[in-house]
């Protein structure tokens, strides 16, 4: 979520322009950070505290890009809904819920603070010499941080993605492949019309299957509303990410097959999966 330039606020002429504002929490955390809660918290150097944190992203009066982390995650969350429906919201955390300042940025921002220069790494400081400036993802290189945004897209793009996909496709029941490539087709010409079985999704249904009985970190499978009674379910484990909804199909991505998509249909199994994910996921408050 990105807001407009007319949202930037100063309190004092040292504070933050505010730009945005993103969640750190157990159950909404940005994906490009990690696989899961504790792995997003470590890459900013924080501890996976139960509560989460908030992330204010802005400039300073000399245009230098700052994250500014916060244990006030109701104020964040309320401003984030608030911008989300189009309202004003005059984000200022107060001095006492910050726990840092991160230079940088690790999400790619399009607006920018009016008044200011142009947005840029903080010069470095003798204090944190360590501390290198957060960058978002290079999206021209295929890796996790880019699998992980991809899933995000198809969480929030579902209606389009699932409209690309014919159910006929799924004649092995569960199997899955790219969504009808050439090469998959001559594959199911030759085998009589039933899809080939693909490694990659057997391996991240088995992985997924594994999280029932042995709960992985937290944050790996979180779970969000969709339409009629159904849920969203995300689920990420090494290499690999899913998207699904419990009354419908799942969505896989891998980083050994840059940029695929690779659709899993219901099947007989899927769907008990996804109500066993579902109830051991973590869920927004």
């Amino acid at each position: 979520m990105a807001v407009t330039d007319d949202a930037a606020v100063a309190a004092e002429d040292d504070a933050l322009y505010v730009l945005t504002a993103v969640l750190l929490t157990p159950a909404q955390f940005p994906s490009v950070l990690g696989d899961d809660y504790p792995e997003a918290c470590q890459a900013l150097g924080l501890l996976p505290d139960a509560e989460g944190y908030g992330l204010v992203l802005g400039q300073d009066s000399a245009g230098a890009r700052w994250t500014v982390v916060v244990d006030d995650v109701s104020l964040v969350a309320v401003a984030i809904a608030s911008w989300d429906c189009g309202m004003e919201y005059d984000l200022s955390p107060d001095e006492r819920s910050v726990v840092t300042a991160l230079p940088g940025w690790p999400l790619a921002l399009a607006v920018s603070a009016p008044g200011v220069p142009a947005p840029h790494d903080p010069e470095p400081d003798s204090d944190s010499v360590d501390q290198s400036p957060l960058t978002p993802p290079d999206t021209e290189v295929w890796g996790p941080a880019q699998r992980r945004l991809g899933a995000d897209e198809i969480a929030l793009q579902w209606a389009a993605w699932r409209e690309q996909i014919d159910d006929a496709n799924f004649a092995n029941g569960e199997g899955g492949g790219d969504g009808g490539s050439e090469a998959d087709e001559a594959a199911d010409s030759a085998a009589g019309g039933e899809r080939r079985a693909h490694d990659g999704i057997q391996r991240v249904l088995a992985e997924a299957r594994a999280y029932v009985d042995a709960p992985p970190p937290l944050g790996r499978v979180r779970s969000s509303f969709a339409p009629g009674r159904a849920r969203t379910l995300r689920a990420d484990g090494p290499g690999w990410s899913m998207v699904a909804r419990t009354d419908d199909i799942a969505f896989v991505l891998l980083d050994e097959e840059p940029g695929e998509v690779l659709p899993v249909g219901r099947g007989p199994e899927l769907p008990g999966l996804l109500e066993a994910l579902d109830k051991m996921a973590v869920r927004p408050s």
